[in-house]
């Protein structure tokens, strides 16, 4: 390690009256950063002292004072450790794409999609209708039949290549026809997308249950839970089909049909209990315009897209009351985890609801206006009648259906869920939006919510029980310890 010189100002650690061996003086470990500086393209000392006995070496100065007596030479650092740092950044992404192609080239290369010979799309929605004609697209000769109910869309598809009632804008592919004919239609046929709205499908299901093959894997594109029975699309298919083994997979995340109309970039997941048949749908679906990620949680993907769609109505009518950004994102936080709780007292995970299929659908739903259920509570908030509503609508909104559901479910489960629950009471027209809101702000800000991040935090024991010795403990002390003491009396409580 080079000698430390003497600088050319006044330092307390070198005085003239000393004799300097600088030979002797090493920078410690915990010395700053020092640069050499060089006059005339030769090293230089800047001592005052006699150095007679001292070898030729840099002058090493730290970097804020060569900053303030070299500004050419601070600037010329600064570049240099911008390009290190943009070299950096390079490094990262080149090792993150070597990553993805080594990754690609070592996966299986059992393509799906090569085997597949005929897709079904059960309804002519807008939805369903999109995701036909993506399917075309991704294979020419790949015949995609839609079963419709209506005949002038049937016709619509048929003669001009387009969804008349949907999207007349958007031609369709040449593979994807139409037809009312559900036997006709599900012959043959290697996969079946199910874009049905979900208060329609039993009905519907056990109409055709004749013409379904039992080894047909289901891909369900519908959101929602049935009014009456709380069931799910991944209960209602086996059942209505009477075939509890029927595959099933469940596809969702934020996806608006005008955009993958449109080919713009999207990502969702599919969702199955068998591994190798959320794989296959991957294969099946995944293109350079769609990402598709596979889980296992079922539970996790449908509950979240059916209950988002309920606090999506719920945004609308902060949006259409003028409430303002705050109460915004006050009100979805606050449905976040009212959705949380409840999916994961169901057996979801909780990374499946803060995930693409959970939060990013919520976040889609309840901020853009392309979505229905928003729309419709803007409408409710801005003091329209819902059935006004519905009527001028062509389109199902499933959020105003499942809202009573979801408020069944959560007295199934014993969940408190304050801002679904009232949005469940408006489309009941047993509240009105302003008194909703009055109401929500004067809730109690009570201990149960700092209760939650135990509860849900997977311990086993009960719920009321905890609360009940908790208030016991609470009640023996004064108001100033009770925040102070709470997190202690909580964590002593569940850990036994």
């Amino acid at each position: 390690m080079p000698a430390m010189v003497e600088p050319p100002f006044s330092n307390p650690l070198f005085s003239s009256k000393i004799t300097h061996n600088l030979k002797s003086v090493h920078c410690s470990s915990q010395a700053p950063n020092f640069l050499p500086i060089r006059y005339n393209s030769r090293t230089t000392t800047a001592c005052s002292c006699s150095a007679e006995n001292v070898d030729p070496a840099p002058v090493l100065l730290p970097h804020s004072i060569v900053f303030s007596r070299n500004p050419n030479l601070s600037s010329d650092i600064s570049n240099r450790t911008t390009k290190d740092r943009r070299e950096v950044v390079r490094l990262a992404w080149e090792k993150l794409v070597r990553w993805s192609r080594s990754w690609r080239s070592k996966a299986k290369t059992d393509d799906v999609l090569e085997r597949t010979n005929k897709v079904v799309v059960l309804g002519g929605g807008s939805f369903g209708t999109a995701m036909a004609a993506h399917i075309g697209n991704r294979k020419s000769h790949l015949e995609v039949n839609m079963l419709v109910r209506d005949p002038q869309i049937c016709r619509s598809i048929n003669e001009k290549h387009c969804n008349i009632k949907y999207f007349p804008e958007h031609k369709l592919p040449e593979n994807v026809v139409a037809t009312t004919d559900a036997k006709a239609a599900l012959l043959n046929a290697d996969f079946c997308l199910h874009a049905i709205p979900v208060q329609f499908s039993s009905s519907f299901l056990e109409g055709i249950a004749d013409c379904v093959d039992p080894g047909l894997p289901f891909i369900s594109l519908s959101k929602g839970l049935e009014l009456n029975t709380l069931r799910m699309m991944s209960q209602i298919i086996p059942r209505a089909l009477r075939n509890p083994r029927q595959p099933y997979i469940v596809l969702s995340g934020p996806s608006f049909a005008l955009e993958l109309m449109n080919n713009l970039p999207t990502a969702m997941v599919v969702a199955s209990k068998d591994k190798k048949l959320a794989k296959a749908a991957q294969q099946l679906l995944a293109s350079t315009n769609l990402r598709i990620s596979t889980s296992r949680d079922v539970t996790g993907v449908e509950i979240a897209g059916a209950l988002k769609n309920v606090l999506a109505i719920a945004a609308g009518i902060v949006e259409g009351m003028n409430l303002g950004n705050n109460s915004m994102a006050a009100l979805v936080a606050q449905g976040c985890s009212e959705i949380r709780w409840l999916a994961t007292k169901m057996g979801a995970k909780s990374t499946t609801i803060t995930g693409l299929s959970g939060t990013g659908d919520i976040m889609l739903t309840c901020f853009v206006n392309l979505s229905r259920n928003r729309t419709v509570g803007v409408r409710l908030g801005s003091g329209e009648n819902l059935d006004d509503i519905l009527r001028s609508m062509n389109q199902v909104a499933e959020g105003v259906s499942t809202a009573g559901a979801v408020i069944a479910l959560a007295q199934k489960y014993n969940v408190k869920m304050p801002v679904l629950t009232a949005v469940a009471r408006i489309i009941d027209n047993e509240l009105t939006p302003q008194k909703a809101v009055r109401e929500l702000m004067s809730l109690p800000q009570s201990l149960d919510c700092r209760l939650k991040k135990y509860e849900y935090a997977g311990f086993d024991l009960e719920y009321e029980i905890i609360h009940q010795r908790i208030d016991e403990q609470i009640q023996r002390r004064t108001p100033q310890s009770t925040n102070i003491h709470y997190d202690v009396l909580c964590k002593s409580f569940f850990s036994g």
